[in-house]
């Protein structure tokens, strides 16, 4: 109702001005007054016009504000000021329509909410995430990834947008090679012995990963013998035979698996798994390189330090982005780089492609640029049956396998220090002449996660001087430092169900377990995302798992304050809520919305009312600027908005029995509106608090 009610202005504007003035506008920039007494929705464009009509803004004003009525939703229009016109929006039928959107809205993951009142946008949207390497445990910062990777695909399903989230696997990339070396030249095992350490329900294979990768990283710096066999080991597995491609595949799919659950635990899934594998086995790589070359977008060097390399040649925008380009996890990229910042090799003299390589060619496919496909399996299911499906270098057609990739717009959440590597991409497709897919394709850049320095002590970890200048102890896989994601979430989990028992929410031991669950998960997917991706987070482990203030626990507590005065209501709903929404009341007429909301009584009632409206206009604002923390900011804001209703009115006591329906009103449209906004951050609402 909010969205249309600003898109009605803005075209009832535009239509005055030219009947009145003969000028035609564009849209009009709308603004919103510092409080409710100057009314809810503003325009300036008087201002502008002014200089071209040669009139004063108040009189031109004037003239439109007695065209603009009637609007549905609006009372009344006033000229202000020097040419502000301010709109009163029509508090009864207003709260009435936003009830009934609340009421006919069903959260859950993958459902698809109102598309913008100004038209909805077509065409698939994909947003590729998470992308962990799969040669180790996950840790912190990858939560980051996913959490914002996530949240934004529910950000855009909500806006009306079709949306398919895949998750990219670098099966062949040099840190699954460096697990190899660690497994084959350090430990001496074999494929067997893999397969046996994989199957060993004692063994935690990803976090035995993390420890043997650091060691591997390690060894590196003492024996120039060990890091000569990177390459060789590499180069085998790309080419994809013998058994140290077959060690590769099998370390990687069992990771990806370990990574699928650990993630899985905060609420986060995919549609599609794509393997670096079948970029190279189905030659969409070769298919890409061709094309690049036929296009002299890469030039073979016959000379030089790049002697025997393709190199493509930078624009001025990402050859600076290259002077502090870098890799996830903080490590090197690869070897073989150029020191020249505009010039990026794609294919190194011993013949084998870079990782920026492999992305031309996956981010080709993902526009539907290659003319070719993926064979798919399914590889996962989730509990709610959704099927998580897997590349494969088939090609036999199977039944029920969607129609993959072909978006119109391109999302890649990667780390900040992977932003040179990504615009090497977009040079790539506009090099290509794929102009409008360039300007589609999106690097959903994100700060990296630190350890807080208390954090790291309470690890083992002894901050260096340079660590204690900062404040913060950079995370490195190589040197295995890091706060393992399996091992925070326990953590998070661990902390809740103290605060469930000492609370005595429930004494059902089932129960308890549940909600410690919803609840630690509540407190880190919401520390992850209130700061702005942007910003660096030095996690701290007392922040993440604190439960007053601005936290998530915070928000699902307003929830079931809320849930609990219709519980308590006489005639209200009996037995639980199951967790799931507000339980359905009869509505409220408008005039009686209208009688109590008027006034100075009713403007803090109003006030709840217009932040409640605006949470369609907020996830249009988070998709926009491509931040989260939007949503996130403002889900705070309803929450402390409702809580100081609560604590101004006793609901059930009220004696007037068309004013506790109204207040009743309040509670529901309150609650309703911050659990949908709880369901696009990912956090599920617990029975009791």
């Amino acid at each position: 109702m909010y969205l249309e009610i600003i898109a009605s202005v803005r075209q009832r504007f535009a239509e005055v001005v030219e009947e009145e003035f003969g000028v035609r506008v564009e849209r009009p920039a709308i603004g919103f007054p510092p409080n409710v007494d100057l009314g809810e929705l503003s325009i300036t464009a008087c201002f502008e016009l002014a200089k071209q009509l040669r009139q004063p803004p108040r009189k031109i004003a004037e003239a439109v504000r007695a065209q603009m009525l009637p609007l549905e939703g609006v009372e009344r229009v006033e000229a202000a000021g020097p040419g502000y016109l301010n709109f009163y929006l029509d508090r009864g039928s207003m709260a009435q329509a936003v009830f009934d959107e609340r009421a006919a809205a069903k959260p859950g993951v993958g459902t698809a909410g109102p598309a913008s009142a100004e038209g909805s946008q077509v065409g698939k949207v994909l947003v590729e995430h998470t992308s962990i390497n799969p040669n180790k445990a996950a840790h912190v910062g990858h939560l980051r990834n996913s959490v914002l990777g996530d949240t934004f695909a529910r950000l855009l399903r909500f806006s009306g947008r079709i949306v398919e989230v895949q998750n990219y696997i670098d099966n062949t990339g040099v840190q699954v090679a460096d697990v190899v070396v660690g497994f084959v030249h350090l430990e001496k095992k074999s494929v067997a012995d893999v397969r046996a350490l994989v199957a060993d329900p004692a063994v935690r294979f990803d976090y035995y990963c993390w420890d043997l990768y650091a060691q591997v990283t390690q060894s590196y710096e003492r024996d120039p013998n060990l890091a000569a066999r990177r390459a060789d080991t590499l180069k085998a597995i790309e080419e994809g035979h013998g058994e140290l491609a077959e060690m590769a595949q099998l370390i990687a799919t069992a990771i990806v698996r370990r990574h699928l659950e650990t993630v899985g635990r905060l609420g986060i899934r995919y549609d599609l798994l794509v393997q670096e594998s079948e970029i190279l086995r189905l030659d969409f790589w070769k298919y890409a390189f061709e094309l690049l070359k036929e296009r002299g977008a890469l030039r073979f060097e016959d000379s030089g330090k790049n002697q025997g390399c393709w190199v493509m040649s930078l624009d001025e925008g990402a050859a600076d982005a290259g002077a502090n380009g870098g890799a996830s996890d903080g490590e090197p990229e690869e070897s073989g780089e150029s020191d020249d910042a505009r010039v990026k090799i794609i294919v190194r003299s011993n013949g084998t492609v870079t990782y920026v390589g492999k992305d031309i060619a996956y981010h080709l496919w993902k526009f539907g640029l290659l003319g070719r496909d993926f064979g798919y399996e399914p590889f996962y299911g989730y509990p709610d049956g959704h099927q998580l499906w897997r590349t494969t270098a088939g090609s036999t057609p199977q039944k029920g396998v969607p129609a993959f990739g072909h978006a119109s717009t391109a999302y890649a959440v990667i780390d900040s220090r992977q932003s040179y590597l990504q615009r090497v991409v977009a040079a790539a497709f506009r090099e290509l002449g794929y102009q409008e897919q360039a300007s589609n394709l999106h690097h959903f850049a994100y700060a990296v996660v630190n350890l807080s320095l208390e954090a790291a002590a309470s690890l083992g970890i002894e901050p260096g001087a340079e660590d204690r200048q900062r404040g913060y102890v950079e995370v490195s896989g190589r040197r295995g430092l890091g706060v393992k994601a399996d091992d925070l979430i326990d953590a998070v989990i661990e902390k809740a169900l103290g605060e469930v028992q000492g609370r005595q929410m429930t004494s059902d031991p089932a129960e308890q377990t549940t909600s410690a669950h919803m609840i630690g998960v509540a407190a880190l997917r919401y520390f992850l995302l209130k700061f702005t991706r942007r910003s660096t987070i030095a996690f701290d482990f007392k922040d993440a798992l604190a439960f007053e203030g601005e936290t998530g626990p915070y928000l699902q507590y307003s929830v079931v304050r809320a849930r609990n005065i219709f519980r308590k209501s006489e005639g209200g709903p009996e037995g639980t809520l199951n967790g799931t929404s507000t339980p359905p009341m009869a509505p409220v007429a408008a005039e009686i919305l209208r009688r109590f909301l008027e006034g100075p009584e009713g403007r803090d009632l109003w006030e709840l009312v217009l932040l409640a409206a605006q949470l369609e206009m907020t996830v249009q604002q988070a998709v926009a600027s491509e931040e989260p923390a939007v949503l996130a900011k403002y889900a705070f804001r309803l929450a402390q908005a409702f809580n100081n209703f609560y604590h101004h009115h006793r609901v059930l006591a009220q004696p007037d029995e068309q004013r506790r329906a109204f207040l009743l009103f309040l509670v529901s449209l309150a609650s309703s509106t911050l659990s949908r906004a709880l369901d696009l951050l990912g956090i599920e609402i617990p029975e009791r608090m």
